[in-house]
């Protein structure tokens, strides 16, 4: 029998591919890291503790995530496993991944286009050109600025009259 002690330590590396695995409960084709809400691992001996930044602050999703990521770490073998939620800096679409976008627009949600620095301040609000993730169309429009949940808007293209959402630049 392989007890703690017998086996190989595990790295920052092992914890980040492991904690990496997490999917979004909201958006379950994404982990966390192709979010960007992975931010940090730190191991030291059997103890990890990960960091990790909500969308948005009262994302509902964070506890679930919390809970995930907990559970994953103790079951390759981390006895002490900490999950610290950090606000600062915020969350940005910036942090999402290539790869994450690319696997929205597969799931049917448009990917956020442009970056966080570029959103309007004041009451001017512009209207983007959203592709539509079915059939690529940019004749779109929006329905609702908050869709099935906060970070994502609603809109319909107008050429194949399909609804999606959009998540939105943050």
């Amino acid at each position: 029998m392989v007890t703690l002690t017998d086996a190989p330590a595990l790295s920052r590396d092992d914890a980040w591919r492991v904690a990496a695995t997490i999917a979004d409960p909201e958006i379950p084709v994404l982990t966390i890291e192709d979010l960007g809400v992975l931010r940090d691992v730190r191991v030291d001996g059997d103890r990890v503790q990960v960091t990790i930044t909500p969308t948005y602050s009262g994302c509902p999703a964070m506890d679930a995530i919390r809970d995930d990521v907990r559970a994953a770490l103790h079951d390759v073998g981390f006895g002490d496993v900490r999950v610290e939620t950090v606000l600062s800096p915020a969350w940005t679409t910036d942090w999402m991944s290539d790869a994450g976008k690319a696997k929205l627009v597969e799931y049917g949600i448009a990917a956020p286009n442009g970056h966080a620095a570029a959103r309007p301040t004041g009451p001017i609000r512009l209207q983007l050109a959203v592709k539509c993730p079915r059939c690529s169309s940019l004749d779109t429009r929006e329905l609702a600025r908050f869709g099935s949940t906060s970070c994502k808007a609603l809109y319909e293209c107008r050429a194949c009259l399909e609804p999606f959402d959009y998540f939105k630049v943050l």
